[in-house]
């Protein structure tokens, strides 16, 4: 009976941890190859993102991206909640994921044991403008490196994110007005290297 019981409960505790790991990639979707995770580093605004629980009603997103050793990366995610009135603020480690070397995806983890696929599958060559998806079609985040873009950077975003199978009707275009503003609070803005 206790061998029973301890099977169930190893059984129930990898189901738990397997769902977890969101590593998957949806369908439509290619890592962008060559990659360099080094010109990737620094300040992204998020233009526009499928909605989801943990930045609902978030506005002037943005995400920062800091070396850390071991070729890990440091990210900052940074809102302003109207609501409340107040910044919001998370962090995450990302790692490349094995076996993809070369490849934009990265593994992306909040808090232990919770992982998730992080996915740039449309980059300008001057990284300023970038598409990321998650481990499904759920998640999808339209990114550059300032606040604003041109109409033009925008229908193209759109068409290649409708390529890869997203429903671009879903999309929710961020507020930006306080970081074009220049009220970004403590957060420095950094020229990236090429």
């Amino acid at each position: 009976m206790r061998l029973r019981s301890l099977a169930l409960l190893g059984a129930g505790g990898w189901a738990l941890y397997r769902l977890t790991q969101q590593l998957g990639r949806p369908a439509g979707v290619e890592p962008v190859r060559p990659f360099s995770l080094t010109r990737y580093l620094g300040r992204w605004y998020e233009i526009a993102r499928i909605d989801h629980s943990y930045e609902h009603g978030l506005t002037n997103t943005s995400a920062d991206y800091r070396p850390l050793p071991g070729g890990r990366v440091q990210v900052v995610n940074r809102g302003y909640h109207p609501a409340s009135g107040r910044w919001r603020e998370a962090r995450a480690t990302a790692s490349p994921v094995t076996g993809a070397a070369g490849a934009a995806q990265l593994q992306v983890s909040f808090f232990w044991p919770v992982r998730a696929s992080y996915i740039v599958f449309a980059l300008d060559d001057d990284y300023q403008h970038a598409l990321v998806s998650g481990p499904t079609h759920d998640y999808l985040w339209l990114l550059s490196r300032t606040p604003q873009i041109r109409p033009s950077v925008r229908a193209t975003l759109l068409e290649q994110a409708r390529a890869a199978g997203f429903d671009t009707g879903r999309l929710l275009w961020v507020d930006q007005r306080r970081n074009t503003a220049g009220l970004r609070g403590d957060l420095p803005r950094r020229k990236l290297p090429r």
